[in-house]
């Protein structure tokens, strides 16, 4: 999720650290902060892979800063990452909402819509917080009322997402036939 990030901010444009890291946190939420004790670590990685490149300039005080830039291995990576993203990154609801952060910047509409598919359909798949047995729990069946709010959430939460993810599916497949 975090080289997906890193990707997806530097597929806008070059960044300083300091404004990636800022980026990246404010799409994690409070729930996830970034330390630099990981994004750094992980900006390494895909330096030494060729796929985000540093350059040097001067600081506004002493300190020289480096700017970071996607290279063409860089920007085809992320469109492979959003073309063919893990199913991690299709079920976990975070790790998608990273995905769908970046998934304008894949040209395709097709492609755009294969992804959101993917996500529909796991949606799509009977799931519960709480099962009876191996059959997943209602909200009416839940007795406990703290996990049915939990239920009733998801519920809700569910509904919008598959609304939305039909409509715009319906949306990028219509723009594939007027092509």
């Amino acid at each position: 999720m975090l080289e997906l990030a890193i990707l997806g901010f530097l597929g806008e444009g070059p960044l300083h650290g300091y404004e990636l890291k800022t980026r990246i946190s404010r799409l994690a939420g409070y729930a996830r902060p970034v330390s630099d004790g990981s994004l750094y670590p992980a900006i390494n990685r895909l330096a030494r892979a060729s796929l985000v490149s540093r350059q040097r300039e001067p600081g506004a005080a002493a300190a020289p800063r480096h700017t970071l830039s996607l290279t063409e291995a860089g920007r085809a990576e992320l469109r492979r990452r959003l073309c063919e993203p893990a199913e991690l990154d299709v079920t976990d609801q975070n790790r998608f909402f990273s995905l769908l952060a970046f998934l304008g910047q894949l040209a395709d509409p097709a492609a755009q819509a294969a992804v959101l598919e993917r996500r529909l359909a796991f949606l799509d798949q009977p799931a519960s917080f709480f099962y009876a047995g191996d059959r997943p729990q209602r909200a009416a069946e839940q007795e406990d009322r703290f996990r049915r709010g939990m239920l009733v959430m998801a519920a809700a939460i569910s509904r919008a997402e598959k609304a939305w993810l039909r409509e715009t599916i319906a949306a990028l497949r219509g723009s594939e036939q007027t092509r």
